[in-house]
C-alpha cells in the first residue's frame, strides 16, 4: 500500500509540475488540454457558488485568461483545482462586489469553529454524509434546492469537500478562511441539509 500511495503521489507530481511548465510557456495547447478537463467542474462550482446559471460563462472565460496570464504564479507544488478555483473565486468577488449583490464572506459568529471544532471527527466519518446520500438518488433535486437555502460560503464549503473532494486544507486556501472556519461551515452545513432531507416529502 505504501508502494502504491507513494508512485501514486509522484505521478500527480510529476503532472502538476507538466503543468506548471507548461504555464510558464504560455503552452496553448495545454491550456486547451486543461479546458477540456476542468471546464465542467469549473463552471458547476460557479453555479453553486453564485446560486444562479447567469454571468457564470464570462467568469469561466475570464478565468482561463487569468491562467494564461498568471500561469508563472503556479509552482506545481500543489493540486491544480483549488488554484484554478481560487482564480474564479477571486473574480466572482469582485464581480459581486460591482453588482453590490451579496458577499461571500460570513459574519457568522459561528464561523470561528470554537463551537464545532471539536467535532471534526465527523468529517472524516465513512458513513455518507446527507449531501452523498442525496446526490446518489433521486433526491438530487431536493439536495439542489437545499443548497440554495444555506449561505454562500457553506454552500461553497460542502460543494468543494463532496464535490470536488478537496480536503480541509485546500478548501481553506480557496476561501481564505482558517480550517476550523471550513469544518464549522460544513459541520452546519451537513445539520442543514440533514434537516431539510428528513423533513421535505419524497417523490414517488
Amino acid at each position: 500500500m505504501f508502494a502504491f500511495e507513494t508512485i501514486l503521489a509522484e505521478t500527480v507530481s510529476t503532472e502538476t509540475q507538466q503543468i506548471a511548465r507548461g504555464l510558464r510557456q504560455r503552452d496553448l495547447a495545454l491550456l486547451h488540454a486543461l479546458v477540456e478537463q476542468y471546464q465542467y467542474r469549473l463552471v458547476r462550482y460557479l453555479i453553486y457558488l453564485l446560486g444562479r446559471r447567469d454571468a457564470v460563462d464570462d467568469l469561466v472565460q475570464e478565468t482561463w485568461l487569468r491562467v494564461l496570464e498568471r500561469g508563472r504564479s503556479y509552482d506545481g507544488q500543489s493540486p491544480f483545482a483549488p488554484w484554478l478555483f481560487t482564480i474564479a473565486r477571486n473574480l466572482a468577488i469582485d464581480s459581486l462586489r460591482k453588482r453590490r449583490i451579496f458577499s461571500l464572506d460570513s459574519s457568522d459568529p459561528e464561523d470561528d469553529g470554537g463551537a464545532h471544532s471539536a467535532d471534526s471527527g465527523t468529517l472524516a466519518s465513512h458513513a455518507p454524509s446527507p449531501f452523498e446520500q442525496a446526490a446518489r438518488t433521486e433526491d438530487a433535486r431536493l439536495l439542489s434546492a437545499s443548497l440554495e437555502t444555506l449561505p454562500p460560503a457553506v454552500r461553497e464549503a460542502l460543494v468543494l469537500r463532496f464535490q470536488e473532494e478537496m480536503s480541509l486544507e485546500e478548501i481553506a486556501a480557496i476561501a481564505g478562511a482558517s480550517v476550523s472556519t471550513v469544518s464549522s461551515r460544513i459541520y452546519r452545513g451537513l445539520a442543514t441539509l440533514r434537516t431539510h432531507m428528513q423533513g421535505a416529502p419524497h417523490a414517488n
